[in-house]
This record gives C-alpha cells, sequence and structure tokens, in this order.
C-alpha cells in the first residue's frame, strides 16, 4: 500500500478519534483536571517552602508539570488501545480495505492532540500563578520539544497495550513505570536538594534531561547547581537525539506488535 493511502486513511482516522471527543469532551476534562490540580499543589502548597537556585519555584514548576502530562499520555494511550482490542474494533478495521499502519498512526496522533489542547489550556493557569517564558519563539521551541517527547510516550502506550492487551494489566504497568520517571528526576522539585546517591540517580534520568531542556529554552530557572551530570550541561541536544532514537525504535516495534495481535485475533 502507498504512502499516500496510508497519510489519507490516518487523517480519516485522526477524524473519526476528533469527532468522538468532540461528543465526549469528559475526556478533554480527565486529561486537564489532574495538571491543574499539580499546579494549585506544588504552586501553592509547596511554592512557599521549596528552595530553587537561582530563580522561583512557579517558573521552575510549569515546565514540570507540562512533562508530567506526557507521561502519563503513556497510560491513556495504552488503555484506550488494549479497548480498542477487546471491543472488536481492530477487527473491524482489519475487514477493511484500509492501510492496517494507519490505525495505530490515527490514535498516536490523536492523542497528542488531546494532550496538546490540555497543555494550551495549562498556559493560562501557568500565567495565573507567574510563569513567564523569554518570547514566544521560545515558548514555541520548548512546545515542539514537547511535542516530541509527547509522540514518544504515546509510541511507548500502543507497545504496552499491544503487549498487555488487558486494561487492567496496562494500567497497572503503565503507572509503575511512569511515577519513578517522574518522581526519581527533576520534573518537580530541583535534584541538587536530594541526597547524593538520589541526585546522581535524578541528573542521569532522561526525564530530568528533557524538563531542563524546556527549562533552559523558556529562560526558566534549571534548578541544576554548579556542577550537574552531562546530559543536564547539553540538555536540548541530548534531549532531542535521545527522543529521536527512542522513536525511531518504538514505532517498528509497535507496528510487529500489532501485526502479531491482528494475526492472533483471527
Amino acid at each position: 500500500m502507498s504512502n499516500s493511502y496510508v497519510v489519507s486513511d490516518s487523517v480519516a482516522l485522526i477524524g473519526r478519534h476528533m469527532t468522538h471527543l468532540r461528543r465526549m469532551p469528559q475526556k478533554l476534562v480527565s486529561v486537564t483536571v489532574m495538571p491543574i490540580m499539580f499546579v494549585i499543589l506544588f504552586g501553592y502548597l509547596f511554592g512557599s517552602s521549596m528552595q530553587v537556585p537561582e530563580g522561583d519555584y512557579h517558573e521552575y514548576i510549569m515546565a514540570g508539570i507540562f512533562v508530567q502530562m506526557m507521561l502519563s499520555s503513556v497510560i491513556n494511550t495504552g488503555v484506550g488501545v488494549a479497548e480498542d482490542l477487546n471491543n472488536g474494533l481492530v477487527d473491524r478495521f482489519r475487514s477493511l480495505p484500509m492501510a492496517q499502519s494507519a490505525v495505530l498512526i490515527s490514535r498516536t496522533v490523536s492523542d497528542l492532540i488531546l494532550n496538546m489542547i490540555s497543555c494550551v489550556m495549562m498556559l493560562g493557569i501557568g500565567f495565573l500563578i507567574g510563569w513567564r517564558v523569554d518570547g514566544v519563539l521560545q515558548l514555541l521551541a520548548g512546545f515542539l520539544l514537547l511535542m516530541l517527547l509527547g509522540l514518544v510516550m504515546a509510541w511507548i502506550g500502543t507497545l504496552v497495550g499491544l503487549l498487555l492487551r488487558h486494561v487492567e494489566v496496562v494500567n497497572s504497568v503503565t503507572v509503575m513505570i511512569t511515577m519513578p520517571l517522574a518522581f526519581l528526576s527533576s520534573t518537580f522539585y530541583p535534584s541538587s536538594n536530594l541526597p547524593d546517591w538520589l541526585r546522581h540517580v535524578a541528573e542521569w534520568n532522561p526525564v530530568s534531561t528533557v524538563v531542563t531542556a524546556m527549562r533552559e529554552v523558556w529562560g526558566n530557572p534549571t534548578g541544576n547547581g554548579s556542577d550537574p551530570a552531562f546530559p543536564l550541561q547539553h540538555p536540548v541536544l541530548v534531549s532531542v537525539v535521545l527522543l529521536s532514537v527512542l522513536l525511531a525504535l518504538v514505532v517498528p516495534l509497535a507496528n510487529r506488535a500489532y501485526r502479531r495481535a491482528v494475526a492472533s485475533s483471527r
């Protein structure tokens, strides 16, 4: 099947997902409420007591909230893929004359669009608590990096959903993956505030690299101290390379897992 069919079928299925979102707007609420709660919880309850080197915690925390939203998309996408496998939707798609790769492309892209809509809504909340960026171009550059992270997380969620196939198991496993990545990093607090052995773990956590890159692009305090680990010294370059490599690995693995899932359902 030619690439033009893949593109046209993907666009058609993305439109289907967006129509479903328009009819069930509560899906947008469900992915937005939790980040707002995080902003209020960390920004106001912990903000006065959290020390950030060379900066303000309200400017520090927003990049962490955005990254945490994208990490959570692993759960949403993984559960959605598992539900599609179990409710017969994949079987319906398999019976249609369409590019099968469009099924996964449309799922990941539509989930990314949903998350980016939530991020735009979060912008207003961020400005209300005192978050500022250096300029519009810097804001867009940071969101491009965030979109790349979201796309990688969506494909990882797709792979996990196809391999595990049961909603409850997918939900449990993805939580076990994302929680340590989010909290053993500099997402919510500077790694320099941690004990030495834990600080090294946080500094080499890839999530710390991505969130530091966004803070650097936006002109927000990074909280890394005077002698951070190598990935935090060059966070933008390391983040782009790391996320690109992950995307190149996980996309073919997810497509292979999809073919096996479809074959086993026949």
